[in-house]
């Protein structure tokens, strides 16, 4: 239990300490300029202690050099770190000839190590085959001190060695960084698309729940208020002359309202986002078993419908669906549209493996149907159908034929 407990306590450290370097980093995205000026202002003000405390003399190779030059040389070689993350380059570029002249005049000052700064932020920024003249001009000073003091300043081997092991160094810290960088930003992207993808996922699914929605309620809606409507002309028109034919058009009235009633509760009680509340009572969607009911509702409100069927219907429930709103669709927009006297035909037929063929034709005026424009009703159908990649036409009978003509096609189930 004790490695666990130690584990568990490093984790408020670590979590402080990355939220620690999140604002620092967020802060100097916002202000480069302050830690430019505090990071630059720290390694001048080194330099200058050197400089005026005479500790450079203690590794220097001529002690006697004027304090002018040696003031020159520390500022040069420190002020240039400002431009270390915006112009990396052009600083070293700036440092080197300084640099060759602290070798060469035996100077030695340890601001010269702030060249290493400089490869680590080449590294880091720049594209890595700049790293190659980058350990040369570097290398450069210390082959002109072992060239002018010789054995005084130590052997090829160790300043050669210690120099290119720092440069490697350096360079390797800036090339860890940077890739650690390059992975998080990365990770970051792809969180961000993950998320954006996530919400186009999310709006296309309420899209298409919407539209699911719509077309059932048209379908419950527009078909029953049709029968409603045609049933309450027809009692109107009997109410005079036969009033047992009135009142089986409001028992009619009654019993279609309720049904409709019925099926847009169900619908709703399906969309209530309740976790507690009551289960919605599930009914099961329209089948081709329903066809007759429906026929006898729309030939209650006065549609004289004939109906001729080949084969048997063996289809699953989604292609029973379709098949049933198409022709609910066809009948509702012929009891709106078609007129007085107008009658329809129904023509199904059955082939094997789930292939059908469905005309509904009508004997109306044969115009054009508002249903075809408002965005539901027949432009929903074809998209019912498109599903099992059957075909929707529909248009006015050709001429002398009057009426409208709507035509289903779904090819056979492809093999499982």
């Amino acid at each position: 239990m004790e490695p666990v407990t130690q584990e568990r306590a490093a984790e408020p450290l670590t979590e402080y300490v990355q939220r620690v370097s999140r604002r620092m980093r967020a802060f100097d995205r916002r202000h480069p300029l302050v830690w430019d000026v505090h990071f630059t202002g720290f390694w001048v003000l080194a330099a200058l202690i050197d400089c005026f405390g005479g500790g450079w003399r203690n590794v220097a190779h001529d002690p006697g050099l004027p304090g002018g030059l040696v003031l020159a040389l520390s500022i040069a070689l420190s002020a240039p770190l400002f431009w270390r993350r915006s112009h990396p380059r052009a600083a070293l570029l700036v440092i080197a000839p300084v640099a060759l002249v602290n070798a060469w005049t035996g100077a030695a000052l340890q601001a010269a190590l702030l060249q290493l700064v400089l490869v680590h932020h080449i590294a880091l920024r720049l594209p890595l085959r700049n790293l190659w003249w980058t350990a040369a001009l570097v290398t450069a000073p210390t082959c002109v001190t072992m060239v002018r003091y010789g054995e005084a300043a130590g052997t090829w081997n160790q300043q050669l060695g210690s120099q290119l092991l720092s440069i490697g160094v350096a360079a390797l810290i800036g090339v860890t960084v940077r890739s650690r960088r390059n992975y998080t930003d990365a990770l970051e992207d792809r969180a961000r698309r993950l998320e954006i993808e996530r919400d186009q996922q999310a709006q296309l699914a309420a899209a298409a729940e919407r539209a699911r929605i719509a077309r059932e309620m048209h379908d419950i809606i527009g078909h029953n208020l049709s029968v409603i409507t045609g049933l309450a002309d027809g009692g109107r028109y009997a109410a005079t002359k036969s009033p047992e034919r009135a009142a089986q058009a409001l028992e009619a009235i009654g019993s279609t309202s309720r049904q409709a009633l019925g099926e847009l509760r169900r619908l709703l009680d399906v969309l209530r986002d309740e976790e507690d509340g009551p289960q919605a009572e599930l009914a099961p969607q329209p089948a081709l078993t329903d066809l007759d009911q429906l026929i006898d509702g729309v030939r209650k409100a006065g549609l004289r419908v004939r109906t001729t069927v080949q084969g048997k219907a063996l289809l699953p429930q989604g292609r029973q669906l379709t098949v049933y709103r198409v022709i609910q669709e066809a009948l509702t927009n012929t009891l709106k549209h078609a007129g007085p006297d107008a009658t329809a035909d129904i023509s199904l037929s059955y082939a094997g493996n789930g292939a059908v063929t469905l005309t509904v034709t009508d004997t109306g005026h044969g115009g054009p149907l508002p249903a075809l424009s408002d965005g539901r009703g027949l432009p929903g159908m074809r998209e019912r159908t498109s599903l099992y990649g059957g075909t929707l036409e529909a248009g006015p009978r050709p001429h002398p034929e009057r009426g409208w003509r709507v035509h289903l096609h779904l090819p056979e189930e492809p093999p499982q």
